[in-house]
């Protein structure tokens, strides 16, 4: 480890920060959706999702590019310059008055928002490496947790005191307090003398040598199945509880109970990794997400309840969904970028762009499959978890 770090509860929500700029992207938009389709003059309001899918689209294809200039020009630059990106974007959606213009510049924030998400990985890796980088990433995601928790609820008061275009000043503010931390109190963790010449040919090479490895694509694959079943579940979210459940103004609030319960999973995680390992933990936590998703299935699919507990009932489950994802994707992320060190930027662009772009194109057929049900949504999870296992299984336990 270095010695020119932040203190270590510092990085962590500093690290944080950076992890929830994508969330924030997202979930804060989520109770906005009807009146969206309805300004934008939409034939169908399952178009609004698209608003989602276009921004995580962009993370997915910018990390193909901050990740590898980022080992050449450091990573603090690329996360300022990812950060300004996602600033001005803000602005043009701010002002967009059509869907396509809306949706262009949504892709934009993705691609800069994916500077933070993607150098951020690259910057915890040239600092801590193996189980404690793992556990880094699980205290920060414990933290980052906190922001879907309150983006709809912020997002639903934006909108509905000062209209759903507030959201994207909502966006600058957050992206601002970011980058202006980083800058302020964070060293740069790649050293001149460790910087790579920016050559395509090491591009390949780098994309060769994370393709070659089967361990790495067995990894990625299993990441972009977590992505797919929880993309999937946000980009029908509202809609499952508002037109299926009933739930109303009152979405935020249980997306945030959601939230908040899950939120313990990291610590635990963090907590457990050190002693148990990173692969143990994420296969049991998609065996329990299939056990739990086909249970609450058969359930919601009976009429023997009343429709205030069918709705408790999904409540709990989601709960569920997202306290497991936090035992495996902070140690998915460790697992395919451990053998990679040497070529951290890149690798983690390379990993974190195909498992993204993998994950957003499962979720859309999730999306727009929505059919007033939850089946879907629970149908997502159920095949996304049962492959995941199976590739964790096929993994050799390594040392």
């Amino acid at each position: 480890m270095r010695k020119n770090r932040l203190p270590y509860w510092e990085f962590i929500v500093l690290v944080s920060i950076m992890f929830g700029m994508i969330a924030f992207g997202t979930d804060t938009m989520l109770p906005a959706f009807p009146k969206i389709a309805d300004d934008l003059e939409l034939l169908n309001v399952n178009q609004a999702q698209l608003i989602i899918s276009s921004f995580i689209l962009g993370t997915g294809i910018g990390q193909l590019i901050s990740g590898p200039i980022s080992d050449t020009f450091g990573r603090k630059p690329i996360i300022t310059i990812g950060l300004v990106i996602f600033i001005i974007s803000c602005v043009v959606a701010y002002y967009a008055k059509s869907l396509e213009m809306m949706l262009f510049a949504r892709f934009v924030q993705g691609l800069g928002v994916s500077a933070p998400r993607t150098v951020t990985m690259a910057l915890i890796r040239d600092l801590y490496s193996g189980r404690k980088m793992a556990q880094v990433m699980s205290l920060a995601m414990a933290i980052f947790v906190l922001v879907p928790a309150l983006a709809p609820s912020l997002g639903q008061v934006l909108f509905i005191k000062f209209g759903w275009r507030s959201i994207y000043i909502a966006f600058i503010i957050f992206a601002l307090l970011g980058l202006i931390w980083l800058n302020l109190r964070q060293p740069e963790t790649l050293l001149t003398s460790e910087r790579k010449k920016l050559k395509l040919t090491e591009y390949f090479e780098a994309f060769k040598l994370v393709i070659l490895n089967g361990s790495v694509v067995k990894y990625t694959l299993t990441l972009a199945l977590g992505f797919g079943a929880l993309f999937g579940y946000l980009n029908s979210a509202q809609q499952i509880f508002v037109d299926t459940f009933s739930a109303g103004m009152k979405f935020p609030i249980y997306f945030a109970v959601i939230s908040i319960l899950a939120a313990p999973a990291s610590f635990i995680n963090a907590s457990l990794v050190m002693k148990y390992g990173m692969r143990l933990l994420a296969t049991i936590g998609f065996a329990l997400q299939i056990i739990f998703a086909i249970s609450i299935l058969i359930i919601l699919n009976t009429s023997i309840f009343s429709d205030q507990l069918y709705l408790t009932i999904f409540v709990i489950w989601s709960t569920f969904a997202f306290f497991l994802k936090g035992l495996y994707f902070g140690n998915l992320n460790a697992l395919a970028m451990e053998p990679m060190g040497e070529i951290a930027g890149m690798a983690s662009a390379i990993i974190g762009a195909s498992a993204t772009m993998v994950g957003i194109l499962i979720a859309v057929f999730i999306g727009l499959a929505f059919d007033g049900t939850a089946t879907p949504v629970l149908l997502g999870y159920i095949i996304c978890s049962a492959l995941a296992l199976l590739l964790m299984l096929s993994q050799k336990k390594s040392n």
